[in-house]
């Protein structure tokens, strides 16, 4: 009787398909097995001390560049100036107007290098002078952070730069004015109390 109410149409239709589980292929399987232990025994066996038999053979001193504190390496100033001061003074050395002071044409950069140097190691707080126009804001004290080559490089930098043409400064300047001023606390408090440039 229910044959009888099936249509013809639907009696030429075929079954819906089903999913079959296809097994994946053994040697598929064993090659995955191998790879995966192969790959844990080479890294328990694996020396990170030593370099790879592979590749070209440099150690990781090698790799690692001079050290920074290397005796004789050359001091990069205008590197370090782009990284401590340029955000102040700004790339081209005009500073920011009335609020920090310019480099380009500073007496202060021209005149002695002492007085320069003393400046970086203690920085300003105050008004200072420049070029005619007072500013009145704060420096930082670079005496902690940067050692007395550092120091020169970036002061030997700054004289040489937007048309300035001061004499290089030497380390041992530095370090001389860093002994000389080594019982200072505070930054100079401004003009008055900062060593004469001339």
């Amino acid at each position: 009787m229910a044959d009888l109410d099936v249509s013809a149409q639907q009696k030429r239709e075929l079954p819906d398909p089903t999913e079959q589980v296809t097994p994946v292929p053994w040697f598929v399987l064993a090659t995955t097995i191998a790879l995966m232990a192969l790959g844990v025994v080479y890294i328990a066996l694996a020396d990170i001390n030593t370099p790879a038999a592979w590749g070209d053979g440099r150690q990781e001193s090698e790799l690692a560049g001079p050290s920074k504190n290397a005796a004789g390496a050359k001091v990069d100033g205008a590197a370090l100036f782009a990284s401590l001061c340029v955000a102040c003074h700004q790339a081209s050395g005009m500073g920011l107007p009335g609020v920090f002071p310019p480099l380009a044409g500073s007496e202060w950069v021209a005149g002695k290098d002492t007085t320069a140097a003393a400046i970086l190691l203690h920085g300003v707080t105050g008004p200072v002078t420049v070029k005619g126009t007072t500013y009145n804001g704060a420096m930082p004290a670079f005496k902690d952070q940067l050692n007395d080559a550092q120091i020169a490089a970036v002061l030997s930098h700054i004289r040489s730069q937007w048309g300035n043409s001061g004499a290089a400064v030497t380390a041992e300047t530095v370090a001389k004015v860093r002994e000389e001023t080594k019982d200072r606390t505070a930054p100079f408090a401004g003009d008055k109390d900062l060593p004469s440039h001339e």
